[in-house]
């Protein structure tokens, strides 16, 4: 299978580069950082690459949450216009199997339930609760207190930022897509993925990164709010794993299908600090109360749907992936 990885010299993508090729099949890296010309924006540059190829997976993408709606516009033209470019070329190639990086933002905040009002679904925090340290959403019926849970595919999207927003809009462009050519469309709900060629020191960094780099540097991982936010931490090499089995996949025609892509195994953003500051040797973390406004509190995904669909399951363990992780900064 010949595919068009865009985005392929980036992070994520270079490890679906890898995980193709380790497998016999011959992958196209179509990135800006190995050829300026390389846009998916450009119309005749994509339609090029798309020459001779069975499959796009589509990882291009300007990632991170957005500050405040000052560069909305550069997020929409890179993640939604260069999406919508790329389909409509693959249309005209007659290319009908696309993967598409998504991302477990477009949930908004994951799952809660009241202890009297059962499932329940926060609004977004306030921030003069989370100046004043209250950093739990609470109950909109009563106001007490909400244990988080998984989050599945069939949750309502409720994005909370500009990234979030271009990351769902890019599912309905090519769901769009899928029922308008009879192609199949898979988008694999990224959580939070980590690992070697991670960008290091940058405003879209994940948070594993920044922690890292401060160890690097002699200090201490600076943990913001109580360090008690829960997320999924997925190893990157697992989440290549999994766009090559969507890859491979038969999914329905004409329709999109969305899979969370996580390790199933919630962690706090603690947690992560004090694993990699352990695997450092470095100071322990510092919880500072900051915060940041658009963040949300808990997002952990079950991911049994890709396991039981594509036969998928993560191999990279968290303590073994930490260490890893520490030993290449």
């Amino acid at each position: 299978m010949r595919v068009l990885v865009t985005g392929g010299a980036g992070f994520i993508g270079s490890h679906v580069v890898d995980a193709l090729r380790a497998r016999g099949h011959e992958a196209v890296v179509y990135d800006v950082r190995e050829d300026r010309g390389a846009d998916v924006r450009d119309p005749w540059a994509v339609a090029r690459a798309l020459d001779g190829v069975d499959a796009v997976c589509h990882q291009a993408a300007m990632v991170g949450l957005g500050d405040g709606v000052a560069d909305a516009a550069e997020y929409v033209s890179r993640n939604d216009l260069g999406t919508a470019v790329l389909l409509a070329a693959m249309a005209g190639a007659g290319v009908r199997r696309l993967v598409l990086a998504g991302s477990m933002v477009v949930y908004g905040e994951g799952r809660y339930t009241c202890r009297e009002h059962g499932p329940a679904r926060p609004g977004p925090r306030e921030a003069g609760d989370l100046a004043a340290g209250r950093f739990e959403p609470r109950c909109p019926v009563c106001g007490g207190e909400l244990a988080p849970g998984l989050v599945g595919e069939d949750a309502p999207a409720d994005p909370r930022n500009v990234y979030a927003t271009t990351k769902l809009a890019q599912e309905h462009l090519a769901a769009a897509w899928a029922r308008s050519t009879g192609g199949t469309a898979v988008s694999l709900r990224y959580h939070n993925v980590y690992g070697p060629r991670m960008p290091r020191d940058t405003p879209y960094a994940g948070v594993a990164s920044f922690f890292r780099s401060a160890l690097a540097r002699g200090e201490a991982p600076r943990v913001f709010e109580d360090g008690r936010q829960r997320r999924d931490f997925v190893h990157v090499r697992d989440v290549a794993a999994a766009n090559l089995a969507a890859l491979q996949a038969c999914p329905p025609t004409g329709a999109l299908t969305a899979y969370n892509t996580g390790s199933g195994e919630p962690h706090t953003v603690g947690e992560l600090a004090r694993a990699l500051a352990a695997a450092c040797g470095g100071p322990e973390p510092v919880v500072t109360g900051e915060y940041r406004l658009g963040d949300v509190r808990h997002i952990t995904a079950d991911s049994t749907r890709l396991r039981t669909d594509l036969d998928w399951k993560p191999e990279v363990s968290f303590a073994e992936g930490m260490r890893e992780f520490a030993s290449e900064g």
